[in-house]
């Protein structure tokens, strides 16, 4: 068999979208080298020539994934000028669609990283989800400033809760093996939210 070259970073992508739905069909303690290698259809000396490990190629995964997660979410998303609520409301609409053609992956593999208990890459699972509250709280901090959200509201519990209901949705929808609409879904639970932070 004549296994084809690819360029490091189209092979390295290969590998974490391998080693994402390995983790997602079997959980991240079946995880390994030679399963990986065989989901890309490439030897495991071949996975060797770009990641020195398992957990570096977790690690590798877990910066791409903070990476699109940012990105989804990312002020140029807006097309406004300014952040309301509706443009709020408009980017989470497209992030939860995004996410959903992703089936999930990247919270259900943060999940399992996590669950794996090793510091490092616990540790760099934590400080990307401590990124991603931030730049929810920065939305959050604009529509304050913009006068689309009330001003005595607690950024810190308010941009969490915000984490918390993206996280706990997805992981409902990715245990149902999406047998509902996510973006529906998160339609009716924004309403709610919008409520405890719109001004009166």
């Amino acid at each position: 068999m004549v296994i084809k070259r690819e360029r490091t970073d189209i092979r390295q992508r290969q590998i974490i979208d391998a080693a994402g739905n390995l983790i997602c069909k079997y959980g991240s303690e079946h995880l390994t080298v030679k399963k990986i290698a065989a989901e890309v259809g490439i030897s495991e000396a071949a996975i060797y020539c770009h990641f020195k490990s398992k957990k570096e190629i977790l690690s590798f995964m877990l910066s791409h994934i903070e990476a699109v997660l940012l990105h989804d979410i990312s002020r140029d998303r807006f097309g406004a000028k300014t952040v309301t609520l509706e443009s709020i409301d408009k980017v989470f609409r497209k992030h939860f669609s995004a996410i959903g053609k992703r089936k999930g992956i990247s919270f259900q593999v943060i999940a399992e990283i996590i669950s794996l208990g090793d510091w490092n890459l616990n540790r760099q699972a934590f400080q990307m989800i401590e990124r991603y509250i931030s730049r929810l709280k920065e939305l959050l901090s604009e529509g304050i400033r913009n006068g689309a959200i009330c001003k005595d509201i607690d950024l810190d519990a308010s941009a969490t809760l915000l984490f918390t209901f993206i996280q706990g949705l997805l992981n409902i929808w990715a245990l149902s093996e999406g047998s509902f609409n996510v973006v529906k879904k998160y339609e009716a639970i924004w309403k709610i939210y919008r409520k405890t932070i719109a001004i009166p």
